[in-house]
């Protein structure tokens, strides 16, 4: 067992071999407000003062043709998009049987080539979710009205 921090007796939380128990943490709060890794404070302190110089170098050096450091600075000044907003016309999903409808809709505009498939696919998943919910809801209707009768 292991010592508390004061020294006033062995600590219960542990076991023999020093290991916590399945579902107990030894920080329960978790790392403080704020808190950052090691690694990321080092280079912090490397770069203290230098990230203007570094920064400027780096565009000297791809002014000079550098492709590594060109790359550098594109991906700084026009970073690829991770997602686009998404323009296509859906009918209006109120019942669950709308939302073949709005697939439907999503199907044509791949096929138009208004959108691209990877993006109907992202659209889908969410009249999929969707119609999920609008089913739930008209269950829970259904269920209400049948222990409204039963009463």
């Amino acid at each position: 067992m292991t010592e508390t921090p004061d020294n006033s007796g062995p600590r219960q939380d542990r076991d023999e071999r020093g290991r916590w128990p399945k579902g107990v943490s030894g920080n329960p709060a978790g790392p403080g407000t704020g808190s950052r890794n090691r690694v990321t404070k080092a280079v912090e302190a490397l770069l203290d003062g230098d990230a203007e110089r570094l920064t400027q170098k780096a565009v000297e050096l791809a002014l000079e043709g550098d492709t590594t450091a060109l790359r550098l600075c594109m991906e700084r000044i026009a970073p690829a998009r991770k997602d686009a907003p998404v323009n296509v016309e859906l009918p209006p999903m109120e019942t669950a049987d709308d939302a073949a409808k709005a697939m439907g809709a999503l199907v044509e505009a791949v096929a138009g080539g208004a959108l691209a498939p990877s993006e109907a696919a992202a659209v889908a998943g969410l009249v999929e979710t969707y119609r999920k919910a609008l089913e739930t809801s008209e269950l829970e209707a259904r269920v209400a009205a049948l222990e409204e009768k039963r009463r």
